[in-house]
């Protein structure tokens, strides 16, 4: 997909299209990001607004509820009386009153049952505590969770069951007016709503933290984890706006939402947490940015596959040009052209190409005849040599009254000669290592105990196509020129390993190494051109096969070991 990145002018086109959609990617990214942050802040509002009003309602419903109890009140004079009755006393005044003025002809009243009846219909867990105060004391009717009714009486302004607090409540105070005398007030009412009660209609959000703050800097946690400090509280209560930013830290930000109450001393205050928020929503904006990247990825690929059709096509042309330049006209399969400038010019390359193989085709194949004619003389001149060579030894086995070892020696030698005048000229690497092996065996024959050969060659290379007997003149020069007959381990081994651009095969011996002089001569000998009678069929013949064979993409080179003998290797490159 990605091989036209191998051109200057497409990796650059490339790089320049991914920057551009990287940027477009982001934008997109960022934009989407914010209006989903928009959209959740505006759920946000939407919840603290929403939680403000039911908070304003339920003291709206209290206040009223409590102005309906005051005129119940006004309306019933037996109320009214025990009112009075309650009213500065003491537990046992109240009592001993109400005794004393009660009728056996009319049921007895009670102010706090009343109270408790009526206001508890719907007000019951909202208002917690009743007073009545006159002259810097007060009796207190406290309605606990449970239904149940504590009284205290006599109690001073200044005790703590007074302290007026947003953590406790609301206080809502009403004059206690003399109903014969209307200018006259008696006492005051004082009714506590509770603000635990009133704050559990308030919607619990993970990242949106609420509370109520008093204009005296009073605050009451609504809800949320704590993450939130009275303190970014009563800094957002203290700012003139409704809604803004609070900083928190370098990077930390938060959004703060006011709401004053128009009607009691408070305003309700929602803080979101912005880290939070995009925590909760990390599944949204992951599949979000998800969509995204996959429609960046797929554009990025379409432009791949545009800019690899453009650049196999010019690749083509290169190619082209190149074959004509190095005379290579061998039919290429045809392309599939786009119909765009570069289609066109690579067609007529092509076009080109094969007008002119049909110029010179009767030129190189009498070139290529004259080559496999020179060849075939350089394969015939080993074949009897290498005959002759080991007919001799046969006869050495056969003078020693080694009868056995001369008669398997005669069939591994039958056995190779019937792959030699095989008509197949070229063969895998594997069948030529096999017809080495043969020949091996009847040198382990003639040398027992004292010749050993190892062939280790990776898998990939047994496939390779090559000319037929090149490997065995190599290692014949060692049992020529190296092998020492008394020596009581003489050591052949093949190596074959794949690289990454390239094959090697290598021949290595123990035996006798080769002066200096002598290797610079061998070496510069390998690559002339003309024959010499002098020189014999050896390493100049294989060489000059090889070279045939695979062209400038082989190489051959000898060298002398680090302790003992000669090592060949041989090197194809993989465009071979």
């Amino acid at each position: 997909m990605f091989s036209f990145f191998q051109i200057k002018i497409y990796r650059g086109k490339f790089i320049a299209y991914t920057v551009f959609v990287l940027f477009m990617g982001l934008g997109l990214s960022a934009l989407t990001t914010f209006l989903l942050l928009d959209q959740w802040l505006e759920n946000a509002r939407n919840s603290a607004a929403g939680s403000f009003a039911r908070v304003e309602s339920a003291l709206q419903n209290d206040a009223k509820r409590i102005e309906a109890y005051l005129t119940r009140v006004y309306s019933n004079s037996g109320l009214v009386a025990d009112v009075r009755f309650f009213l500065g006393n003491s537990a046992e005044g109240y009592l001993t009153g109400r005794l004393r003025n009660s009728s056996y002809d009319q049921p007895m009243v009670s102010f706090p049952e009343d109270m408790k009846a009526f206001l508890g219909n719907s007000g019951q867990g909202d208002i917690v505590q009743v007073s009545l105060h006159t002259a810097g004391q007060g009796n207190v009717v406290r309605f606990d969770s449970n239904g149940g009714t504590s009284f205290a009486f006599n109690l001073p302004d200044t005790d703590e069951i007074f302290r007026e607090s947003i953590q406790r409540g609301f206080v809502i105070r009403k004059r206690l007016l003399d109903p014969n005398q209307i200018s006259r007030q008696l006492g005051e009412f004082r009714f506590l709503v509770s603000s635990d009660a009133l704050f559990t209609a308030v919607q619990s959000h993970p990242w949106v933290e609420s509370a109520a703050v008093s204009k005296a800097g009073d605050v009451y946690l609504a809800n949320g984890e704590g993450r939130v400090t009275e303190e970014l509280f009563r800094k957002a209560a203290a700012n003139e706006r409704s809604r803004g930013m609070i900083q928190t830290g370098k990077l930390g930000r938060m959004v703060f939402l006011t709401h004053p109450s128009n009607a009691f001393d408070y305003q309700f205050v929602s803080i979101v947490d912005i880290s939070m928020l995009i925590r909760q929503n990390a599944g949204m904006l992951l599949i979000v940015f998800s969509v995204i990247l996959a429609a960046m990825i797929s554009i990025l690929l379409q432009i791949a596959y545009n800019l690899r059709e453009d650049a196999g096509f010019l690749r083509r042309i290169i190619q082209s040009i190149e074959r004509v330049k190095s005379a290579n006209f061998t039919p290429v399969s045809p392309a599939r052209y786009r119909k765009n400038e570069y289609g066109m010019i690579a067609m007529e390359l092509d076009d080109m190409t094969l007008q002119l193989n049909k110029h010179i085709q009767t030129e190189y194949l009498l070139k290529l005849k004259q080559q496999e004619t020179e060849m075939k003389a350089l394969q015939h001149q080993i074949n009897p040599h290498f005959l002759y060579n080991t007919l001799e030894i046969i006869r050495s086995f056969a003078l020693s009254g080694r009868a056995a070892d001369t008669a398997e020696a005669i069939a591994t030698l039958g056995s190779l000669y019937r792959e030699i005048v095989k008509n197949e000229n070229i063969i895998p690497l594997g069948s030529e290592l096999s017809l080495l092996q043969k020949y091996l065996k009847i040198m382990e024959f003639k040398y027992p105990d004292r010749f050993y050969s190892q062939i280790n060659v990776d898998e990939a290379l047994l496939s390779l196509p090559t000319v037929k007997f090149w490997i065995q003149p190599l290692a014949e020069n060692f049992f020529v020129h190296g092998f020492n007959p008394d020596h009581e381990f003489n050591l052949l081994v093949v190596n074959g390993m794949e690289n990454a651009d390239s094959y090697v095969l290598e021949i290595v011996d123990n035996g006798a190494m080769i002066s200096e002089e002598r290797l610079v001569e061998i070496r510069r000998n390998l690559s002339r051109t003309e024959d010499s009678a002098t020189e014999g069929i050896g390493l100049h013949n294989v060489y000059t096969r090889l070279r045939f064979f695979y062209g400038n993409s082989f190489s051959m080179r000898i060298e002398n070991n680090e302790e003992a003998g000669v090592k060949i290797t041989v090197t194809l490159a993989k465009e071979a």
